[in-house]
């Protein structure tokens, strides 16, 4: 039960619930703390006196000094007062660490409390598991595997859409400043940044086209496994299971010893410390921490009782809640007393069933689990070697100096060795024995014999003998040893010189004679001989030994121990100098005779226990320097126990006396720091072992509920502001309880609200709307690439609900946007400043013309790519305000206008340059819903108008001009599809309107207008390139020649090509989109262009098929001259011309086909010309034979007009020339007048024909 008096005595307490007290400092002990105390008070009383001395001095010296030394001792004096000055703030920092370290001590005792009895909180078992942070190391690693990838440097195979999804990502995010900032700040995990790369393919696998048979969701997960393997990369997969095995237990239920654990590293609490306050506060007795809670419950009913007697109330928002408040105190003591009732007795608080096997990761609160297996007696086994050399024996008298003597040595339960025999006057051998025994103790027993003489003596006599017990302390090196001879022997003084060497094994660390006393081993203060045996890496046993016993008498475990120096104890004889081992729940104390061998003790033990704590001596720890500085504080409890009161203060300290408010503030920010720096991407939320221990600390130690949140607001904005990622989700919880507290809505049943509780909510909500507004302005670097996933749209609910007035009125949706736009409008001017600096762009009037533009084009890019990460990542949690965000866009191209504008002024005035930069803005700009033909665009519309129009302008011209030029100068030679002129002509004019279609200029009407404009100019360039070139075909066929040496030239080919090519090209360059509506005027100039193409093509093929004809013509002519009548045809008739004539049009026929099929590109013109070239031929042959219808022909005109026609038919045949075509009526009637001839001229001269027959040409045609 509590002290009345302790109660009675608080006055003056700042809150009457809770009376604050500061823990006492603990009085000084009789030895060991008397020594330090008196060390540091002989320090603080040097230097004080010290100080004294030198203001004498400085006194003494004021008045009658000299000028020049006064000025020294000025200065001497100032540096003198500097050094006061650092020393007081020295003392002054050493104090308050002190004053902190036993605050944190005091609440490590409630929380052992907490721990070691739980009766109203479990650890919850719902909460979202956390992921592993990424470090800075690890990012780097994964950049290195993901640039090997990209660099062909893995095995991993993968086609390029994959790499190409790949680089995007490691250039747009792991490249990013922005993920660095995220990693700096411990919010980032792994699957954060699967989460990012998913999104991403997710998009791209969309836009590919479908493939049969291979679903999209085959290729993300394709995908997805494939970065899997980029990600982890060449990692030990042995490594992964015992990874995911402490994730998990490290994030569910921990034992109580690792609560321990954990909360010793939370409060940066010793370990002997723990195991002091272990013992001290009994927490392995159920009954006692039982009673404990029964006396607290009982201190704060007597304070409740004691206020509403005193009236002593915090200030309320309201007088009434005075007794109200009261009975809050009343109920929760009551429900405390319910919820320990309810527990079983035999229970003792809830078991922690997660048990942990010993890790071999050291120094983790994982690694605390429950002892492993019990180490036994058996489990320890040593194995020494001896060697006894055995070198002289001395003193032998009773034996004649000529008998022999010899030496046998055994180790007891072993065998027997014996010495070569030595005659009695030279008793020497130098002779070792080798043994191996188990025992630590062994017995060596050494006996000297000389030979029995009689007949009838069975056994050798025994002249002397020695009985050892060495250890591997002793001695190595041979010493005389006195042997116990035989009853009235003559050998009084018979000694043996001997060594006995006995090695220490590996697993043996220290033996020594000791006295202990422990309350579970050794329980009898004596001596003992004992032994620091290492069973394995981490196992280690302080076992005691019997003589020639193999198994130690009784063994300890050292795990779990703490080793220190101690004083010596009173009550307690035998043994000089002191050390105890502590453990919970156990003590032992150790003593020997040598400072020395204590010291050797201790530190074998330091390192078999693997404690923090390094055992400091105590002529090292008393030892103070008062001129070097200050003492370092030592700890404000002590390990000895016989200097209980540091301890006792703490544990007997009533609860109810403290101000478990400030006490939780302090408890809660150093838990969450702790849990900011593991290895866990937390966000603030604190593992379940954490919220247990709070839970079980605010309800037994009764923190309000209001102030528990209100101080995890500040903490959570604390280490926002220190741009750590934390959770909105945590704020808006917090917030929201403290609101609903604040206005009477009793979230925990709490209907009384405090003045303190009002104001620090007014303000946390103050503070909590600036940083909000903070970071939905920094959007971009608060909440990288969207991550946390939501944390944007959570952030922007909770800045709404901070507006509301109260819990129930809404916030008018003006007043939110406005705020939302306000901090848009500045996060244009942070995120365009932060680019450019990120570019290290710097707008200099004095750079090239080239140079800002190059700086535009790249500045333009990393624009396009803010405003699209914008879009993809944030865009949803301002789905509300979807044209905030198009305003905020527009803001920040704005920016980008200033120097955009600039940079374009100074470019020439014909340069084309800059068309560049319209295109990758344009692009961008006319596929966003809420930018095309917003302000920036219609501005860069009207930039680039002029440009555009002048460019055109300009290129009319040029093309125009080589035309003339180059039709002046042509060859026309073949250039690909037609001559040199017109393949650049339509090269220019393609070029010109994919220029412009690849503007794709947003304003339609505009846009409309430059097509046809460009339509028009190529009909136009396009007609005067057909006419020059008929013109030039014309010219060319007029100086051709009629006769059969004329060949169809390779210009002539050209020129067909030529227009070939314009006719083709005429469909794509002068005939408009058929999305537009087309009027008949633009329809009449375009069919004027057809028609005039296909004029000039009948034109030239008529023409070419004339100048053909005419050869024909001319070779008929000189048949004409052997018509029947005529005064030539006799003169003729006696030459008997031979058939050179035929085969000359023949040979002139065939290679000029070739001609025309080579050189001509398209097929059907060609058959066109070879058409009516023979139809012509034909027509021609026809007219001639019907101008001599009563003429006879002559013999050489059959033969020579039969061959003419017949190989005439057969190679236009092969040409392709159809049937129909071949046998027109021309032919037809050619054929029946040359048919009947040929009868005739078989009639008249027998075999005058020499086998040329139409009839030949018949049966060859079939």
């Amino acid at each position: 039960m509590l002290d009345p008096s302790s109660s009675e005595d608080t006055g003056g307490e700042s809150d009457p619930e809770v009376v604050q007290e500061t823990p006492r400092k603990p009085a000084a002990g009789p030895a060991g703390k008397r020594g330090n105390n008196t060390s540091s008070s002989t320090c603080s009383n040097t230097s004080s006196s010290s100080s004294r001395a030198r203001g004498q001095r400085r006194q003494s010296a004021a008045p009658g000094g000299a000028p020049g030394k006064g000025a020294k001792d000025s200065k001497a004096t100032g540096e003198e007062e500097e050094e006061e000055e650092e020393e007081r703030k020295e003392r002054e920092r050493i104090q308050k660490e002190e004053e902190e370290r036993k605050i944190k001590l005091q609440i490590y005792v409630f929380v052992l409390r907490c721990i070691a009895y739980p009766f109203n909180a479990k650890q919850p078992t719902d909460m979202a598991r956390r992921q592993q942070k990424v470090n800075k190391q690890q990012l780097q690693a994964v950049k290195e595997r993901f640039l090997a990838f990209l660099n062909g440097e893995s095995q991993i195979v993968a086609d390029e859409a994959f790499c190409n999804a790949v680089r995007s990502y490691y250039e747009g995010f792991l490249k990013s400043e922005r993920v660095s900032r995220m990693v700096h700040s411990g919010g980032c995990s792994a699957s954060d940044f699967r989460e990012v790369f998913k999104k991403n393919i997710e998009r791209r696998v969309r836009s590919l086209p479908e493939i049969d048979g291979l679903s999209k969701e085959t290729v993300l997960s394709s995908w997805i496994a494939k970065y899997d393997a980029i990600y982890r990369g060449d990692e030990d997969m042995r490594r992964q299971p015992q990874r995911a095995h402490l994730s998990v237990v490290s994030e569910l239920i921990l034992s109580k010893e690792q609560l321990y654990e954990m909360f010793q590293q939370i409060l940066g609490i010793r370990k002997f410390e723990h195991q002091l306050l272990y013992n001290a506060c009994q927490l392995d007795n159920v009954d006692e921490q039982a009673a404990q809670i029964r006396r607290e419950l009982d201190g704060r009913l007597q304070l409740a009782e004691k206020i509403s007697r005193e009236r002593r109330h915090p200030k309320f928002v309201s007088a009434d809640m005075e007794p109200l408040y009261v009975e809050e105190l009343r109920s929760s003591v009551n429900l405390l007393m319910a919820n320990l009732e309810s527990l079983p007795v035999s229970k003792g608080g809830p078991d922690f069933k997660q048990k942990l096997k010993r890790s071999s990761i050291n120094n983790s609160f994982l690694d605390m689990g429950d002892e492993g297996d019990v180490l036994s007696k058996s489990d320890v086994v040593l194995s020494f070697t001896l060697e006894i050399v055995i070198v002289e024996v001395q003193g032998l008298k009773s034996v004649a100096p000529n008998r022999v003597v010899y030496c046998t040595m055994e180790v007891e339960g072993g065998e027997k060795l014996q010495t070569d025999q030595a005659e009695a006057s030279r008793p020497q051998w130098g002779t070792q024995g080798d043994f191996t025994t188990a025992h630590p103790l062994p017995s060596v027993k050494v006996k000297l014999f000389t030979e029995s003489t009689g007949v009838l003596a069975l056994e050798d006599k025994e002249l002397g003998r020695v009985v050892m017990n060495p250890t591997t302390n002793g001695p190595k090196q041979a010493e005389f040893h006195r042997m116990v001879v035989p009853k009235n022997s003559q050998d009084t003084e018979l000694k043996i010189k001997l060594a006995v060497r006995m090695d220490k094994p590996p697993n043996m660390k220290h033996s020594g004679y000791l006295y202990a006393v422990g309350q579970r081993v050794w329980k009898r203060w004596k001596k003992r001989y004992f032994v620091l045996v290492q069973v394995s890496q981490y196992t280690f046993a302080m076992c005691s030994y019997r003589e020639k016993k193999a198994e130690p008498q009784e063994l300890m475990q050292l795990e779990g121990y703490t080793v220190d120096y101690c004083d010596p104890q009173p009550g307690l004889q035998g043994g000089r100098v002191f050390f105890n081992a502590v453990k919970e729940g156990d003590l032992v104390m150790f003593a020997c005779d040598d400072e020395q061998d204590r010291m050797l003790w201790v530190q074998a033990m330091y390192r078999a226990t693997g404690q923090s704590y390094k055992p400091v001596p105590p002529t090292q720890s008393k030892t103070t320097n008062c001129r070097g500085g200050l003492p370092k504080p030592a700890s404000p409890i002590s390990v000895d126990p016989s200097q209980r009161r540091g301890v006792e203060g703490l544990i007997s300290a009533a609860p109810c006396r403290f101000d478990h408010a400030a006490l939780f503030s302090v408890l809660q920010k150093q838990t969450l720091q702790h849990r900011m720096s593991d290895s866990f991407s937390c966000l603030g939320w604190f593992s379940p072992g954490q919220v247990f221990v709070l839970d079980e600390y605010c309800a037994r130690y009764g923190v309000r509920g209001c102030h528990r949140h209100l101080s995890y607001l500040k903490d959570l904005m604390d280490n926002s502001e220190n741009s750590a990622l934390v959770d909105p989700t945590l704020l808006h919880y917090s917030y929201a309880f403290c609101a609903s507290h604040v206005h009477g809505n009793r979230p925990d049943g709490m209907g009384t609200v405090t003045v303190d509780e009002k104001e620090n909510f007014e303000a946390v909500r103050g503070r909590l709307m600036s940083l909000l507004e903070n970071q939905i302005t920094h959007f971009r670097y608060c909440f990288p690439f969207g991550r946390p996933d939501g944390a944007l749209k959570a952030t922007l609910s909770l800045q709404e609900r901070v507006l509301m007035k109260d819990i129930t009125t809404p916030v008018p949706q003006e007043e939110m946007k406005k705020l939302v736009q306000r901090c848009l409008e500045n996060a244009a001017q942070i995120n365009y400043s932060q680019l450019m600096e990120y570019a290290q762009i710097k707008a200099d009037p004095q750079a090239a013309p080239e140079k800002r533009l190059e700086d535009m084009m790249r500045l333009g890019e990393l624009c396009i790519e803010v405003l699209q990460q914008n879009e993809e990542h944030h865009s949803e949690a301002f789905s509300w305000w979807p044209e905030l965000m198009a305003e905020h866009a527009e803001a920040f191209l704005s920016l980008y206008r200033a120097h955009m504008d600039g940079a374009l002024q100074v470019q020439p005035v014909d340069s084309w340059d800059s068309f560049p930069l319209f295109q990758l803005l344009n692009n961008f700009l006319r596929l966003d819903l809420h930018l095309c033909n917003g302000t920036f665009h219609k501005h860069l519309q009207d930039l680039f108008v002029p440009l555009v129009v002048r460019y055109i302008d300009l290129m009319e011209s040029s093309i125009a001009q080589s035309i003339q030029r180059g039709f002046e100068q042509e060859t026309w030679q073949s250039v690909n599809n037609g001559s040199a002129t017109s393949e650049d002509l339509f090269w220019k004019l393609d070029a010109l309107q994919m220029f412009v279609l690849d503007l794709h200029w947003p304003e339609p009407e505009f846009a409309k207008h430059l097509e046809q404009r460009l339509k028009l100019m190529a009909s136009d360039m396009m007609e005067a390139c057909v006419k020059r070139t008929k013109s030039a075909f014309d010219s060319k066929m007029q100086k051709a020649s009629k006769s059969t040496d004329f060949r169809v030239a390779l210009s002539v080919c050209t020129m067909f090509n030529v227009l070939m090519d314009a006719k083709k090209q005429c469909s794509k360059l002068c005939v408009l989109d058929t999305g537009q509506e087309i009027d008949k005027q633009w329809q009449q100039y375009h069919s004027k262009i057809d028609v005039l193409i296909d004029e000039a093509f009948k034109d030239m093929i008529s023409s070419l098929v004339t100048k053909l004809a005419a050869v024909l013509d001319g070779v008929l002519s000189k048949l004409s001259r052997y018509d029947e009548g005529t005064f030539f045809s006799s003169i003729l008739s006696f030459t008997k011309p031979g058939m050179d004539l035929a085969d000359t049009y023949i040979t002139f026929i065939r290679q000029n086909q070739d001609v025309l099929r080579d050189r001509v590109n398209d097929e059907l013109y060609v058959e066109k010309v070879f058409d009516q070239w023979y139809s012509g031929s034909m027509k021609v042959v026809c007219v001639w034979l019907t101008d001599r219808l009563d003429l006879q022909l002559h013999t050489y005109q059959l033969k020579t007009l039969i061959k003419i026609v017949k190989k005439t038919y057969r190679d236009f045949r092969l040409q392709g020339v159809l049937d129909v075509v071949l046998n027109n009526k021309s032919y037809e009637t050619v054929y029946n007048r040359l048919t009947v001839e040929e009868a005739t001229a078989a009639v008249k001269s027998g075999d005058g024909l020499q086998g040329i027959s139409m009839r030949d040409s018949d049966e060859e045609d079939d």
